[in-house]
C-alpha cells in the first residue's frame, strides 16, 4: 500500500508529508481544519525518519449542515479508515491531534492497544474552560439534558480565535467570515455538535486510566480555550507515561501560533525517544 491509497477523508483537504518509516497520524479540531497540522507536520516530515498523514474529518471542510449531519462516532470512523491504512504501511505508528484532535487520540490508542507508539497532545480540549469562554459555559452540559435544549446552544468563534500572533489571527478571521471553511474552519459551533464532544470526552474519560501508551502534552498557559486544567488532569489520569510541557507566548492553536517551532522541536524529541531505533536521552524543559 502506498500513500495515495491511504484515505484522508472527502474532500481534498487532507494530506500527507514525507517518506520516512515512521508513521504519524495528526488529527485536526472540532471545525477545524487538516490546514491547522501543515507546520507541524512539515517540520516532522523534515528530516526524512516520518511520513505524516492528516486526514478530514467527517462533515468538515463544508458548513454546519455538514457537521451536524455527522456524530463523534463518524469522525472516529474515518479516523480509524486513515489509521488502518498507516499501520498496514509503517511498523511504527504515532497518533496526535490538536484540540479535540488531542482527544480523539487518545481513543484511536484504547481501540488499539499495543499498536501507537506514543500520543502526541496538543491543546487537549476535555472542556473549555479558557480565559476568552463564557463563565456560564459549565451549564451547557446541564442545558443539554434537558428537552430540545441542545437547539437552544450556539456558538460563534470570538476574537483572539486561539491566536495570540496578531497578523496570523487576522487573516484567520478573514477567512473565517468569508466562508473559507477549508482553510480556517467554520465561525460557528451547534449545539449538537458540541453534544458530541461531551459524548466523546466521557467515553475517553473513562479509558484513559487503561491507555498505557507514552504521551506528549503540550499546552499554553495562555490558552484562551481550555485552561491548563485539561493538561494536568491528562497528565493525573492516563495510565501510561505522561511528559507534560506548558507553553507561555501562545493561545489555544499552539500548531500555527508563535511557539509553533517549538511544538515540533518537542514533537520530533519525543518521536524520537519513543521509537524503536535506540535513541540519546532527551531532556524536557519545563516553560512556567
Amino acid at each position: 500500500m502506498n500513500a495515495s491509497e491511504i484515505d484522508l477523508g472527502e474532500g481534498d483537504a487532507g494530506f500527507v508529508l514525507g517518506t520516512g518509516e515512521i508513521g504519524i497520524l495528526l488529527i485536526h479540531g472540532l471545525t477545524g481544519t487538516p490546514t491547522e497540522l501543515r507546520r507541524v507536520a512539515q517540520g516532522l516530515a523534515k528530516d526524512g525518519t516520518c511520513t505524516v498523514y492528516v486526514p478530514t474529518l467527517a462533515g468538515h471542510c463544508g458548513d454546519n449542515s455538514d457537521l451536524q449531519a455527522t456524530g463523534w462516532q463518524d469522525w472516529y470512523e474515518g479516523v480509524r479508515k486513515t489509521f488502518v491504512g498507516v499501520r498496514q504501511r509503517h511498523q511504527q505508528v504515532f497518533v496526535g491531534g490538536l484540540s479535540m484532535g488531542a482527544v480523539m487520540s487518545m481513543y484511536v490508542a484504547s481501540e488499539h492497544p499495543g499498536q501507537v507508539a506514543g500520543l502526541l497532545m496538543y491543546s487537549t480540549t476535555l472542556r473549555y474552560d479558557g480565559w476568552s469562554i463564557n463563565k456560564l459555559a459549565f451549564l451547557t452540559p446541564l442545558l443539554m439534558k434537558i428537552p430540545f435544549g441542545v437547539h437552544l446552544c450556539s456558538f460563534e468563534e470570538k476574537p483572539p480565535y486561539g491566536i495570540k500572533n496578531e497578523r496570523l489571527r487576522a487573516i484567520v478571521e478573514r477567512q473565517m467570515k468569508a466562508g473559507e471553511s477549508s482553510n480556517a474552519g467554520l465561525l460557528t459551533m451547534e449545539g449538537v455538535t458540541v453534544r458530541e464532544l461531551h459524548r466523546m470526552n466521557a467515553v475517553v474519560r473513562k479509558r484513559m486510566p487503561s491507555i498505557t501508551t507514552p504521551a506528549l502534552v503540550l499546552h499554553s498557559i495562555e490558552d484562551d480555550i481550555t485552561s491548563r486544567w485539561n493538561a494536568d488532569f491528562v497528565e493525573r489520569h492516563l495510565g501510561g507515561p505522561v511528559t507534560k510541557v506548558l507553553l507561555d507566548n501562545c493561545y489555544h492553536m499552539i500548531t500555527v501560533d508563535l511557539q509553533y517551532r517549538r511544538v515540533i522541536e518537542l514533537s520530533a524529541a519525543f518521536v524520537k525517544k519513543n521509537s524503536t531505533a535506540p535513541q540519546q536521552p532527551i531532556e524536557y524543559l519545563q516553560q512556567a
